[in-house]
């Protein structure tokens, strides 16, 4: 079993899986072997009933070179799209991309990845969502007065606290120091 992550993920299988010869090999040279024969004997043998075979020979030829080439062209797309999300997968979890999208010829950019700033501004999102559900717990609680659970609301204060605490830990984590926090306010 590997990981998501591994450089011998399937997604570097997936291209090869597709050759060309594995999809097109026999089952082309047979349409080809008898398209040719078709040909030949209604050269030969100048015939109307070799011709028309002959056509359907070259028919059934181009329906399937039809078939193998739209099969080979959606192989590509699928494995370009599956490495494609196997690069934002690992660079939204920090992981070098695959084997797979390393281009030896030149430089060319697989996906972008995630920068680091908004990973922290997703997660200091999520955060924020925390604190407005377990404030939304602890009013809830205090509407029902007496009957109110007090565990309830000194573990939802709890949660508030520690999300609190990490939320500023990221702000502090990324700013690398003490200096104040720059950014982008949006009203």
């Amino acid at each position: 079993m590997q990981s998501l992550g591994s450089p011998a993920s399937s997604s570097t299988t997936a291209t090869g899986r597709f050759s060309t010869f594995r999809i097109s090999g026999p089952g082309m040279l047979v349409f080809i072997i008898a398209f040719t024969v078709a040909v030949i004997f209604a050269a030969n043998q100048n015939d109307v009933v070799g011709w028309v075979v002959a056509i359907i020979a070259g028919a059934w030829l181009a329906l399937a070179s039809f078939v193998v080439f739209s099969i080979q062209r959606a192989a590509k797309r699928a494995a370009a799209r599956l490495d494609e999300a196997q690069n934002a997968f690992n660079a939204a979890t920090g992981r070098a991309p695959t084997a797979s999208s390393v281009d030896h010829g030149g430089t060319r950019v697989v996906s972008e990845g995630l920068p680091a700033e908004s990973v922290r501004d997703m997660k200091l999102d999520h955060s924020f969502k925390i604190v407005q559900v377990q404030v939304r717990v602890v009013e809830q609680e205090r509407a029902k007065g007496e009957a109110a659970d007090q565990d309830t609301i000194r573990r939802a204060l709890e949660t508030i606290e520690i999300t609190a605490t990490n939320a500023r830990d990221m702000i502090k984590s990324s700013a690398g120091g003490d200096e104040p926090v720059s950014g982008t306010i949006i009203d």
